[in-house]
């Protein structure tokens, strides 16, 4: 017996075939940057939406001038982060890909999030929490934050 046994169930699964299968539609939704993040409120047991936070690489002393930005979407998460227009010194496009090749090995980048805003003022003992991690080139780096009012913790996701 077909799973859709009706002509509609056969369009809807039809489309969503073939936008499974259209490369313009799938790209956007794979890419990902090499570091993100998850947040989930532990009062809620719910993601943490609208969570402001910035990501900055502290391994070289031009690269803590750039900022990436993103704000968590309804799931948490932050997958892609806007950067502020820099440019290198040959005036290439300066991309978190690039910096984190360009310290061979493993770089150090502290991510920040606005949690007083998240709570409000008064209602959190973490108005930002900021993590410090290593990345090594070439592999992806999932931090996900555990989060409430008065506690915290974090571990290296996948």
């Amino acid at each position: 017996m077909p799973l859709y046994p009706t002509t509609s169930g056969n369009k809807r699964l039809q489309s969503i075939s073939s936008h499974l299968s259209n490369p313009s539609t799938t790209s956007k939704m794979t890419t990902k940057d090499p570091i993100t993040c998850h947040v989930l409120d532990t009062t809620t047991g719910r993601p943490a939406a609208r969570i402001i936070a910035t990501l900055i690489c502290q391994s070289s002393p031009q690269s803590t001038s750039l900022a990436f930005t993103a704000v968590t979407n309804s799931d948490g998460r932050i997958t892609n982060w806007d950067a502020e227009e820099k440019k290198d010194r040959n005036g290439k496009q300066i991309s978190m890909q690039s910096m984190i090749e360009e310290h061979k090995g493993s770089s150090i980048w502290q991510l920040r999030f606005n949690t007083g805003e998240y709570y409000g003022e008064g209602k959190t003992f973490w108005p930002w929490v900021e993590l410090t991690f290593y990345v090594k080139e070439g592999e992806h780096f999932h931090v996900p934050l555990l989060l409430g009012p008065y506690s915290y913790t974090t571990y290296r996701g996948s």
